[in-house]
């Protein structure tokens, strides 16, 4: 079928073949006007694709904007490192540090200029955030829906607040639906997901539709070359039903997919979906008709457990399900974002007890629990509010040795799973919980949403001894050696090895070379041979440049290694060493 007609069917499915028809009409004189801009990926996939995720003004330095001072510190940092930078919302926002967004269309002028996001694209590729479930109540678009101006007045969803929603899939404890005046009077109670100031859009409304496609195609001729769904889950509404997961959710999904097909198919969509991983996984659809990646969000708790447990098998058992029929898939495996770590993907993989051993880890770590709301009345934990860094702390991490070790083995294991991994950036920086934030803001959320003065950063990386250098270079250099080999191509071949409940082991494969990714992640030596899988003698490990005998390999606290068995002769980069750190 042609890709223009697919988007007719497409349409035709969500609205029904007049209105359908009708919202083709619409739509497609948008995507006839639309210019391509040159995409700078050559393939879906790479095993170069490394993804750094941040704010806009997570760095800030005097004279300069934020923009420009990121920008800055990746140029001397990142270039060899991360192939794309996510930026979360960088637009004008009202709350919800950037996802409440007043204009779809500009940046916020506290963050910089469109110019300074075009500058970081010539050196990285860009993600973007399409907030498409909800916009700012402060927003224009919101202010001509009350107007009940042409083209505006059905943007909202309005509901009788004697409507049983009882069934309703609830992500916040907040209310559902929040009450605002329209300028005639009139007063409307409008369907509020996650705050009052977040106002749902009604996809229901071709117009709706049509704003954001346009914003969609903004943001490509602006350089974007993956697009995050935010909140994708929730985006249709039906009363009488979950709200979640509709059927015509997924067929937007699969809209926007079929007009990037037609007008930009080097373009990503990635679903974000903080659900259990059968829910998260149906956003491929069929291998080629919805989102090409997935948040793998049950990786974070589930890393989590396993090494606070210092056993593997959960961790292998669910690894080895990692498996997609389609070479356009893969997953965006990350252990750290701007929001905390869910708790719903651990179900059905954790009993609650163990589920409950790692929400009271996370406590005594100093982090925070936040709740939902049930349909029976009830609350459960949704998300633990921490940063990872001190998630697999030990509670007494001022007296912790192995707390760096720790955390950089949760890193290798990421590393090495099938997908893209995508690093947060307070996660490569080493940083701590921020509880004054906490305090100031009286949100959970804002413990791992810290903004550091670059000075300040700068003068901790030029101390071999602080923490951020320990974690820092390591992380970097193991960024690097993962980056020159085919086998971790995101949907290269891997298999599980089921060795020793104390190490975490895959098999990674691609053009002739194989690599063994072993990590240790418990506090003690583990002595372990790798005779059942290579009949060699010698073998390179990767991360410390010596070559092991595999069948007498010890593992000391918290080690990783990539051992490589085959003819590839890339070369790795060579690890930083002090004098490297203290010339900054």
């Amino acid at each position: 079928m042609q890709k223009k007609e697919m988007i007719k069917k497409r349409l035709i499915k969500i609205y029904g073949v007049e209105k359908g028809e009708s919202a083709f009409k619409k739509l497609y004189p948008q995507l006839e006007q639309f210019s391509r801009p040159q995409i700078r990926k050559k393939e879906l996939f790479s095993e170069n694709d490394i993804v750094l995720i941040t704010y806009a003004n997570s760095l800030y330095k005097k004279g300069e904007s934020p923009l420009q001072a990121l920008h800055g510190f990746a140029g001397k940092f990142f270039k060899d490192v991360f192939s794309d930078i996510h930026f979360l919302p960088f637009f004008p926002f009202s709350s919800d540090d950037g996802f409440s967004i007043i204009d779809y269309h500009a940046v916020d002028p506290a963050n910089g200029t469109w110019n300074e996001i075009k500058e970081t694209g010539a050196d990285f590729g860009l993600m973007f955030d399409l907030v498409l479930n909800h916009i700012s109540a402060k927003s224009r678009w919101f202010a001509k829906y009350l107007d009940q101006e042409q083209g505006y007045a059905d943007l909202a969803i309005e509901v009788d607040p004697e409507t049983d929603l009882s069934q309703v899939t609830r992500p916040r404890s907040l209310p559902l639906l929040t009450q605002y005046p329209k300028t005639s009077g009139q007063k409307v109670n409008v369907w509020t997901t996650f705050s009052a100031d977040q106002i749902d859009l009604n996809f229901a409304s071709v117009d709706v539709l049509s704003k954001i496609v346009g914003v969609m195609l903004d943001y490509i001729r602006r350089g974007a070359s993956i697009l995050r769904l935010d909140a994708i889950a929730y985006l249709w509404k039906e009363t009488g039903t979950s709200c979640i997961h509709l059927e015509k959710t997924h067929e937007i999904v699969k809209l926007l997919r079929s007009i990037l097909d037609l007008v930009a198919p080097e373009v990503i969509i990635i679903t974000e979906t903080n659900v259990p991983h059968k829910e998260n996984i149906s956003y491929f659809g069929n291998g080629v008709d919805e989102a090409q990646m997935v948040y793998n969000f049950t990786l974070p708790p589930l890393m989590l457990y396993t090494f606070m447990a210092g056993d593997s098998t959960n961790l292998c058992n669910w690894a080895k399900g990692l498996g997609l029929k389609s070479k356009k898939n893969t997953f965006f495996n990350f252990s750290a974002s701007h929001d905390g770590i869910g708790v719903r993907p651990l179900e059905g993989i954790l009993e609650k007890d163990k589920i409950e051993e790692v929400i009271a880890l996370v406590k005594e770590n100093g982090g925070q629990v936040s709740y939902k709301n049930n349909p029976d009345g009830s609350k459960s934990p949704y998300e633990l509010n921490i940063t990872y860094v001190d998630a697999v702390g030990t509670g007494k991490q001022t007296d912790d040795p192995w707390h760096a070790a720790r955390f950089l083995a949760s890193q290798a294991i990421q590393l090495v799973l099938p997908g893209v991994p995508a690093i947060y950036i307070h996660s490569i920086l080493g940083s701590h919980n921020w509880q004054e934030g906490v305090s100031q803001t009286k949100r959970a959320r804002t413990i791992n949403r810290q903004k550091l003065d670059i000075d300040d950063v700068m003068k901790q990386l030029r101390d071999p001894a602080s923490f951020r250098s320990t974690i820092f270079y390591p992380y970097i250099n193991l960024i690097k050696i993962r980056k020159k080999q085919s086998p971790f191509h995101p949907t290269a071949f891997f298999k599980l090895l089921e060795i020793n409940s104390d190490v975490f082991a895959i098999e990674r494969r691609a053009k002739g070379q194989t690599i063994y990714a072993l990590t240790n992640i418990t506090n003690k030596p583990v002595s372990i041979s790798m005779k059942p899988y290579t009949s060699k003698t010698e073998i390179l490990d990767l991360i410390s440049e010596k070559i092991i005998n595999p069948a007498l390999l010890t593992l000391t606290p918290y080690q990783s290694v990539w051992l490589r068995n085959g003819d590839e002769t890339t070369s790795t980069s060579r690890r930083t060493d002090l004098g490297q750190v203290c010339s900054i």
